[in-house]
């Protein structure tokens, strides 16, 4: 019964990539951010080889690294989620997706609004949480939706849940996600709940994204045709739009995530489980939170044996990012770094240094090598 663990601590960059200038984002290194931090501690990522990549430079390298590593770098044009999983999966983008740094236009708006029924508030990049309270108060006394967006390639939709139910929610999600094709075709519409009143706004865990479909197969795609299981922890059912997924479970932060991973660790499958863990990005890169970006850090790391030991006899650990976000720069975006692959198992060859790789994909070319499957997308595997 082989299976493969794939966890993406999402925006977990390990430094710069060579281009990081044409984002502006020189200097970006997410985990030196946070490994400066007091509560910052991952003594079991290092046993595996976590600082002995190529490029990472914090702290003791271990001897002899218990699992085997590389550093990726990224060939996609972008340095979003939507892109940086579409390549872990085999799909390299030569064009980035749109993004709306002006807000979004009339020919989108006019539309959407004739489809809703409602007027729209913003329209322009905004912080998550503080759109809400910008906004909020207006929203509650007209029902008009809160639209906005950020550097990323994102069309969300934030509305109180007494004002408008989440499945409505949703509903008004889809009918954005039809409008926004071709060149509007933005990676994800995300609908964004909330709840509260005035000065005590909260976002609730009802976060649902809509995402475009990725543009060629994916690995994901190829392992269902052969007949494998492909189970999705976290918004990875999303990022993908539910393609080349057998099964999948949404989660509620890190901790569930971890949980729900450990849950299908008991099951019996063969084939992959993909597992997103967002907290990283969604809570502390984005709000420059160097210690709380270190303290989940810390917490992975502390739940880290647990995972290894759920592993059976055939079975891989594959623990990666898929962009950087560093928490320190003065920026709350996204930034253009290369990601860390560490593999742990019985099938690998421990404390082997594969350098640095040409692309995210190699994760999709390896996963496809070591279930025999014809590779029909970008990546070279790792020889297991």
């Amino acid at each position: 019964m082989k299976r493969i663990f794939l966890i993406v601590l999402d925006s977990v960059g390990i430094g710069e990539l060579p281009d990081a200038a044409d984002y502006h984002d020189e200097g970006s290194n997410t985990l030196l951010a946070a490994s400066k931090s007091s509560y910052f501690s991952m003594p079991n990522m290092r046993k595996l080889g976590y600082f002995n990549i190529d490029g990472v430079n914090i702290g003791e390298k271990e001897a002899h690294p218990t699992g085997a590593f590389a550093r990726l770098a990224e060939v996609s044009k972008g340095k979003d989620t939507t892109i940086g999983h579409w390549e872990i999966s085999g799909v390299i983008s030569n064009h980035p997706l749109p993004t709306f740094p002006n807000g979004f236009p009339e020919e989108i708006l006019e539309p959407f609004r004739k489809a809703t029924g409602r007027d729209v508030l913003c329209n322009r990049p905004y912080s998550g949480t503080e759109v809400i309270k910008d906004y909020g108060p207006e929203h509650e006394k007209t029902g008009a939706l809160i639209v906005y967006t950020s550097a990323d390639s994102v069309f969300q939709i934030a509305a109180h849940e007494d004002v408008v139910p989440v499945e409505t929610l949703y509903e008004y999600c889809k009918i954005a996600r039809k409008l926004l094709t071709g060149k509007y075709g933005v990676g994800r519409v995300i609908a964004r709940p909330f709840i509260g009143s005035a000065c005590n706004y909260t976002r609730t865990a009802g976060r649902h994204d809509f995402s475009l479909e990725p543009p060629g197969k994916t690995c994901l795609d190829l392992l269902q045709e052969a007949g494998f299981t492909v189970l999705s922890v976290g918004k990875i059912v999303d990022i993908f739009a539910g393609r080349g997924i057998t099964e999948y479970v949404r989660t509620q932060g890190n901790a569930d995530g971890i949980d729900k991973t450990l849950e299908y660790m008991k099951k019996d499958f063969t084939g992959l489980c993909f597992t997103n863990l967002v907290d990283y990005d969604m809570l502390y890169g984005h709000r420059n939170d160097v210690d709380g970006y270190a303290k989940a850090l810390s917490y992975f790391d502390g739940r880290l044996p647990q995972l290894m030991a759920g592993l059976g006899d055939e079975d891989i650990l594959m623990i990666t990012a898929d962009h950087g976000c560093d928490p320190s720069t003065p920026s709350t975006d996204h930034s253009r770094e290369y990601v860390p692959l560490l593999m742990y198992g019985k099938p690998l060859m421990t404390g082997k240094n594969y350098g640095t790789r040409f692309s995210f994909a190699d994760i999709a070319a390896t996963i496809l090598r070591y279930f025999d499957v014809q590779q029909c997308c970008a990546g070279d595997p790792l020889l297991l």
